[in-house]
């Protein structure tokens, strides 16, 4: 970049007078964005997507009303779910040893990391490079996919995993563990719908194409992949739905996408 720098002031210089060069400013910028780990500042360059800030601008009134709808549900559910919050903490401290919640660093909006809370499914101190290993095979087109118990389908996802407890097993079979990131989304750090948060991991094996579901929209608990197929989708086919929604998301959409969702759990659980 020094090079290039000096090379072009001095074209500048040559072809410019002193009060011209004096108002020219130079800045560089890489492509794709470095992606810096565990940062909490955004990790895009808004010179490399102009469309993205027209777009937020254009829709500030719905997502105003999109973030209203965040703050109300998130509330109301955490309300709702808190007996549910005891029996399951319970259920967790009597099946295994460890905390309650699993804390974990994961990739939200324009890269900013944040922590995300769910119910601990599985033993401590296991091995992670089982599912990242995974994942990356998932990411390239390369994973097989596993039967599913109960309604015979294959699906893209670890389904005999030995870190996983009993009750760990039941909660992800329901989804209840992710009931605590009713509280990501309290905060703002997640949306009621979204894409799902990926793991650094992850993101260190996206395409360029891939990293645009960081970009287009805030991450959330449910979205259009999770009631059109979830596990039983390619990767590929997963971040088409999330770009898809992200550039015709309305109020309207996210209120159909939360309708669908206790019966895509349900179907899942099958």
């Amino acid at each position: 970049m020094n090079t290039i720098s000096t090379r072009v002031s001095s074209t500048f210089k040559k072809a410019s007078t002193v009060e011209q060069f004096d108002q020219i400013n130079i800045s560089f910028h890489l492509f794709p964005d470095d992606h810096e780990h565990h940062t909490s500042r955004p990790q895009h360059n808004p010179a490399f997507y102009p469309e993205l800030s027209k777009r937020s601008n254009a829709r500030q009134v719905e997502s105003g009303i999109k973030r209203m709808m965040d703050i109300i549900g998130s509330a109301l559910a955490l309300v709702i779910s808190a007996p549910l919050f005891l029996v399951i903490a319970l259920a967790i401290k009597a099946s295994s040893k460890g905390p309650i919640f699993f804390r974990q660093q994961r990739v939200g909006h324009y890269g900013k990391y944040f922590t995300c809370l769910k119910f601990r499914s599985m033993y401590v101190d296991n091995d992670p490079h089982i599912h990242e290993d995974y994942v990356k095979r998932l990411i390239a087109g390369e994973a097989p996919r596993h039967p599913s118990k109960g309604n015979g389908d294959a699906v893209y996802k670890l389904t005999k995993d030995d870190r996983v407890t009993r009750v760990g097993a039941f909660l992800r079979k329901t989804s209840l563990d992710e009931v605590p990131q009713f509280i990501n989304v309290l905060k703002g750090e997640m949306s009621l719908v979204g894409p799902r948060p990926p793991l650094a991991y992850e993101v260190e094996s996206y395409g360029l194409w891939h990293r645009r579901r960081l970009l287009e929209a805030k991450p959330g608990i449910t979205g259009l992949w999770q009631v059109n197929g979830r596990n039983r989708i390619a990767f590929d086919d997963m971040v088409r739905l999330d770009l898809t929604y992200a550039r015709t998301w309305s109020p309207w959409l996210d209120l159909k996408i939360l309708l669908r969702t206790p019966l895509a759990v349900i179907q899942g659980a099958h």
